[in-house]
Parts: C-alpha cells; structure tokens; sequence
C-alpha cells in the first residue's frame, strides 16, 4: 500500500497535515473554540495548556506537539498575563518553517477582535499549508504509540495482546513503537527488564518501576478504577498483566519520556511517572493525558484498546480503537475500529487480529478517518508535571 504523506522541512513525514491552536491558559480556551469553529470539517484541532503558572514540562510539550510531524501550522492564542513563555514557543514553530501566529487577546481588544483576527489568520494559513509538498511514507518512517482505557476483564485477553501483536508485525517492518502507563506495569519490571537489549537499559526499566511504585504509593493510589472492578478486573496485578500484553514480543530498544522521540525502529516504553517528589498529583489524571504524551514522543497514531467502551479520540493523531468485549462492540460499533471480542467467541485468532489491525494502520496511515476522526473526536490534556533528561543507558546504541 502507498502512503502518500506531508513532507517536513526536518525531513519528518506527517501522515495529516493540521493548523493546531494552542491555548496557553484556560482564560484564552473560549477565544481558541471560537476561533475552531468555523474550520472543525477541515483539519484545524485546538490544544492547551490551563495553568497559569510556568512550568517547563508544559512548554517542552506545546514545542513538540507544535512541530510534530503531523502538524502544519500553529496560532498560538494568549491571554497575556499568564506566565507561559508564549515567545519562545513561537520562536521554536517558526524555526521549523511551520506558519505560526501569536494572538495575545489583552492585546488584540479582547474576545470578538481576538476571534475575528484568528479566524483570518487560519483562512490564510490553511491555503499556505495545502502547498506542502507530498512524499511516499515507508512502515519505517512511522511511529506508533499504544494505550488502554476503559479496561475490564476481557481487555486482557483479546484487545491488548491483539495490539501486541499488531506491534510485532509493524516494529519488525522497521516501525517504531510506544507503549507507556507504567502505574499498570507494576510487578513486571524484572520481565520487561529481561526484554532490554542491554543490562544497563534493564536497570534503568527497574529503577523507572521503582519510582512507579513510588509515586503511586505515595499517592495512595494505583491505576485502578471502579470502572475496571465493575468490569471484572480483580486487582492492579491482573490489570498490569493485561497492559503488558500490548507491549507484544518485540526486544525492548529504549525507555523514553513524554517529549522523548525514537531515533530509531524498535519498541519504547515511555516513562510518564513525574521526577522527583510526588507533588503533581496522579500522574495522567485521564486517557487523553496520556494520548498527549504519545503523540509528543511523535506517535503519528495510536491504538487504543477498550472493554467497558472508551469514546476517545485525540488532536493532532488518529487513534484506533480495538474494542475487546463482543458485548460492547454490539452497543457502541459506531465508535470502535475493530473488533477484538471476536477472540473471545473463538471466531478469530489472536494472529488473525493483530494482522487485522496492522492493516488497517497502513490504510489510516494512507488517509483512511479513524472511527473517532469522522465522529470529529479531538480530546486533549496537558498536565503539570516534571522530568529530567533520560540518562545514557536508556538509548543504547546498536
């Protein structure tokens, strides 16, 4: 199948080509909603940031997500007192040859004049960015990331080792692939230590988990809800099994942060655990959080497994959705991409799944609308959080 994507001026291919508007502190997201409106049908998605407060984290992710590959151009909408360093932002867009415009809406005259000035500004935008010029995408160009929401017990056992496998088949053409959640991957550092391509990456996985463990000590919380108990999951244990599983077989080439891009094909875990002390509060306080922090590691899409029936979508990147249990796949079809229950009936095979859902990445990755994308799903959050530079060990050169 030929891709056919946007060439980057980085040399990066996206396989979408967006205006992004990105609010820079909840007192600006209504100016930058009504700025979108008039443009939802044609590839203009907002994202932000509500604090008010600075915090590095949140501007290395607004630099990401605004040259990611799939990314055309960014206007950047700004109440102005807020304390997000909105010039260096633009300054970073403008440098990748994207067409970025700052409203600073004290500035501009405030909510009609802001959105009336932006309105414009995308109009012009979108036409310049119909002119990028086109490339073949190689398998080996994308990055995938992975994700579960909505979990119950069948999650375990149809859609997420169905994503694995999709994994292994995608990560062995040369793709590089994501998986991240670490609160659910307790109890199974030393496995995914034994996957390491490295003793010394297998060391940093462990240290990772302990700090996992931390955090959500700490908190007094694991990454178990009541919708999962009500779905038949048992304990954070059974539920780690069931995210690992989305990892497939692949040997594990490096552990990332949120922000962090593969250099290279292989399978990441991404740590999305905050640094230091546990003074953010749970580390992806929803689904879309962490979507977020895929997409900033560059994911050109993710898959998203689901039992109870997660509605999701995200900005910037498809996301498809692999629903696990036959029973919500009859309810809510319109919202699910493929049908993974199947497994459970015995009507398909884990195999015969996975190869189902890799295809159908080459034909999103082609231009095909995810289920979420037609149903005009753009879901985003942006957390505070903190983290340093991941160390040597954790891209091993091979």
């Amino acid at each position: 199948m030929t891709i056919q994507g946007w060439l980057r001026p980085d040399g990066r291919k996206g396989i979408r080509n967006t205006i992004v508007i990105a609010y820079l502190v909840e007192c600006a997201h209504h100016v930058a909603r009504e700025i979108h409106l008039p443009f939802r049908e044609q590839g203009v998605h907002v994202i932000g940031f509500s604090g008010c407060f600075p915090n590095a984290h949140a501007l290395r992710m607004m630099k990401r997500l605004g040259t990611h590959p799939n990314v055309g151009g960014m206007l950047i909408c700004s109440l102005g007192c807020e304390s997000f360093n909105r010039f260096d932002l633009a300054k970073h867009v403008a440098a990748s040859g994207r067409p970025v415009k700052t409203i600073v809406i004290q500035e501009t005259g405030g909510t009609r004049k802001s959105i009336d000035e932006g309105r414009a500004w995308i109009r012009a935008a979108l036409e310049e960015i119909s002119k990028v010029p086109r490339a073949p995408v190689a398998l080996s160009e994308l990055i995938l990331g992975t994700k579960c929401g909505g979990s119950d017990a069948t999650s375990g056992l149809t859609a997420n080792p169905a994503m694995g496998r999709a994994f292994d088949y995608l990560i062995a053409e040369g793709a590089a692939g994501i998986f991240e959640e670490t609160g659910e991957l307790i109890g199974l550092e030393n496995y995914m230590a034994e996957r390491a391509v490295t003793r010394e990456l297998g060391g940093a996985i462990v240290a990772c988990m302990e700090k996992t463990a931390r955090y959500y000590a700490t908190m007094g919380h694991s990454s178990f809800a009541v919708g999962n108990a009500e779905g038949g999951l048992s304990t954070i244990e059974e539920k780690s099994l069931g995210a690992y599983a989305k990892s497939g077989a692949q040997p594990i080439a490096g552990l990332i942060k949120p922000g962090d891009v593969p250099p290279r094909g292989g399978l990441y875990l991404m740590d999305m655990i905050p640094d230091g002390e546990a003074r953010w509060g749970f580390p992806s306080v929803n689904d879309n959080s962490e979507l977020a922090e895929l997409i900033a590691c560059g994911a050109h899409m993710v898959m998203f497994s689901t039992g109870r029936g997660s509605v999701v979508g995200s900005a910037i990147s498809p996301v498809i959705k692999v629903c696990a249990n036959p029973d919500t796949y009859a309810r809510m079809s319109d919202d699910m991409d493929v049908d993974a229950g199947r497994i459970l009936a015995g009507a398909a095979s884990v195999d015969e799944v996975g190869r189902e859902i890799a295809d159908l990445v080459r034909r999103i990755a082609a231009g095909a609308p995810t289920k979420s994308e037609a149903l005009g799903h753009q879901e985003f959050v942006l957390n505070y959080k903190s983290f340093e530079p991941i160390g040597p060990a954790c891209l091993p050169a091979r």
